[in-house]
């Protein structure tokens, strides 16, 4: 089948799931849009099998950025970001650049920031909130640094006095960094405990843990990014007695996929959603009413 028919044939999927719930369409909250020469380092990265994961991580959705977005609406994604973090300094603010470029020829996308511990951190972060930025993203794994260091601490207050939501990938999955796991990030929301923070991949593998920090503090979310695809289940499969600690976790657990940066069709994290058998109210929650009502979309 080739990439037209696979990608109408998918679009009709993904469309039934959301309408059998009576939805409007999803919101995404973890997809990544970047500047080409970023995206591309990133997929060689994962293809090149430096992940960690163990198994080969082959990009589903290697197109042109125009062809991404079109796929995205032709799933009835109503809302999606453009998530992307520096690996080192001076890197943030051109990015914070790039992404405000893409939030405005992309109306439908959130506009989204990112930030590094460095001495220019709080003013750039002010800036892209003042622009108008709706969601950063904080890669601790990537970018290798504390959450709690100094140079940050204006930054999470900004971010938690504006109610604006960071994703941040704070597990040890697929491999554990130097700032990983439920810790280091436990130490920032004790310092800012009204931060609006949306844990991805539901902590993975520490999901117990950041379950926990959810039941804490009211601001933390997590969102679903990977989780219960048989791709992450081989790495780290969310254990079964977890599960009505995530049912009673329905106001907080957001849709993410990484798309395009997976190895599967997007069609699979949805279908392991419904595999869970939550119920209805959970999915409709999960997939498009916790993002409207933390985003005020």
């Amino acid at each position: 089948m080739g990439n037209e028919a696979a990608d109408a044939a998918e679009a009709a999927g993904v469309t039934a799931f959301w309408r059998d719930l009576g939805l409007p369409g999803l919101v995404d909250i973890h997809t990544h849009f970047m500047p080409p020469n970023v995206l591309a380092k990133v997929w060689a990265f994962f293809e090149g099998g430096h992940s960690g994961a163990g198994h080969p991580w082959p990009i589903a959705y290697r197109r042109p950025e125009a062809e991404r977005v079109a796929l995205l609406r032709a799933f009835g994604v109503r809302r999606f970001s453009a998530l992307l973090y520096p690996h080192k300094p001076d890197m943030a603010a051109w990015l914070n650049s790039w992404a405000a470029g893409f939030a405005a020829r992309t109306p439908d996308a959130l506009h989204s920031a990112t930030f590094f511990p460095e001495p220019g951190a709080a003013a750039y972060v002010a800036e892209a909130i003042g622009a108008g930025a709706r969601l950063f993203k904080a890669h601790l794994q990537v970018g290798g640094y504390d959450p709690r260091d100094e140079m940050l601490d204006a930054v999470w207050g900004m971010l938690a006095e504006a109610q604006v939501p960071v994703v941040v990938h704070c597990g040890s999955g697929p491999a554990p960094g130097a700032f990983t796991g439920p810790g280091p990030i436990s130490g920032v929301l004790a310092r800012h405990p009204q931060l609006t923070m949306i844990v991805a991949h539901l902590g993975a593998p520490e999901y117990g843990e950041f379950l926990g920090l959810a039941g804490r503090y009211p601001g933390v979310h997590l969102d679903t990014t990977m989780t219960f695809t048989g791709f992450l289940e081989r790495l780290a499969p969310f254990p079964a007695a977890l599960r009505p600690r995530l049912a009673a976790m329905a106001d907080r657990i957001l849709l993410g996929s990484d798309f395009p940066n997976i190895p599967y069709r997007y069609l699979d994290q949805l279908d392991a959603l419904a595999q869970l058998d939550l119920g209805t109210p959970w999915l409709r929650a999960v997939c498009h009413d916790n993002a409207v009502r933390l985003l005020g979309l």
